[in-house]
């Protein structure tokens, strides 16, 4: 495994993060597609063994129990300095109650603590606010993930999906105040979603900020063939918002198949390829449920696209609404 840099830090991470969110109990969060404990390790001990370093969760994932078995596998697997933890906080936690989720100073200090508990670990190398809280002013969320930065829970901030001007006034608040700065932007970037081009991925390029893309197989469409169904989609409703059936996003699936048969290897490398190609990604985020995703996503990594191959897979793409916050 060759080891990068999360955007302009010193933190060694590997050019593929390891999704958490496919681990949990299922009667426990939103999805009824996550797999068990004993699963979840056979693949989290996987990709120590091929160099991963990077694993991503977040509190509201199987209502914390991801947290909970990304902790327990890496205490038995890893030396805690060797791996690079990646948490996020901002969604609910206790329905109906308040300060049961959000970014106020008095839910983030909850969260941070309870996520610590459930991953066995004294801090947290990349603690992310996983969407803006427009209840609460924007100074108050900074200052106080700048605290948990000054006493040591938290090693870097990160930050996920948002309008680049809000990203932009974020970067500008942190400045100002002399307070920790967002490192990474964890955004929504795939072949069937790239607007991101136009000012977020301009914009973490300027400030050396650090891209690690959500959903880069867009839930598994680059995958197969549209009308294919799975266990994950048939109960995946998310992804129906995300991506509408479109005649060009249906051309992007046949030119990353066309490109995976002359290449004689699965899709998901292609689609997979083509997101780390792109200078500014720091690390794609996937998620695994199966050894072969993940051996998909590191061979992803031998995989040079030609410039050819690029614009197969681009031109046939058309803009459409922003996904994802």
């Amino acid at each position: 495994m060759k080891y990068t840099k999360l955007g302009s830090t010193g933190l060694d991470i590997s050019p593929i993060c390891l999704g958490c969110m496919t681990f949990g109990v299922a009667e426990q969060g939103w999805h009824a597609w996550t797999i068990a404990e004993d699963e979840s390790r056979a693949i989290i001990r996987q990709a120590l063994g091929a160099g991963i370093n990077f694993f991503d969760t977040a509190n509201v994932y199987s209502n914390g129990s991801s947290e909970e078995i990304l902790g327990r596998a890496l205490k038995d697997f890893a030396a805690r300095d060797e791996v690079v933890i990646a948490t996020k906080a901002a969604g609910v936690m206790r329905q109906g109650r308040p300060n049961g989720g959000g970014l106020s100073r008095k839910a983030i200090m909850t969260e941070v603590d309870a996520s610590l508990r459930r991953l066995g670990t004294d801090y947290i190398d990349l603690y992310q606010i996983h969407r803006l809280d427009p209840s609460t002013p924007l100074e108050e969320t900074l200052e106080t993930l700048n605290e948990l930065v000054r006493c040591g829970k938290v090693r870097y901030l990160g930050a996920s999906s948002m309008y680049a001007w809000q990203f932009g006034k974020a970067l500008h608040l942190q400045r100002a105040h002399g307070w920790a700065r967002f490192v990474s932007m964890q955004n929504h970037y795939n072949l069937l979603n790239r607007e991101e081009e136009r000012e977020m991925l301009p914009l973490c390029a300027d400030e050396g900020v650090g891209s690690t893309p959500w959903s880069p197989l867009a839930r598994g469409r680059l995958t197969r063939d549209p009308e294919t169904v799975t266990e994950r989609s048939r109960t995946d409703d998310f992804a129906d918002t995300l991506y509408p059936t479109l005649d060009s996003d249906r051309a992007i699936i046949e030119a990353v198949a066309s490109i995976a048969t002359e290449r004689s290897v699965p899709r998901a490398q292609v689609a997979l390829a083509w997101v780390s190609a792109n200078p500014v990604v720091s690390a794609p985020i996937v998620g695994a449920r199966t050894a072969g995703h993940l051996e998909d996503a590191i061979a992803s990594l031998d995989i040079d696209l030609t410039s050819r191959e690029r614009e197969q897979l681009q031109a046939p793409y058309t803009p459409r609404g922003v996904a994802g916050f």
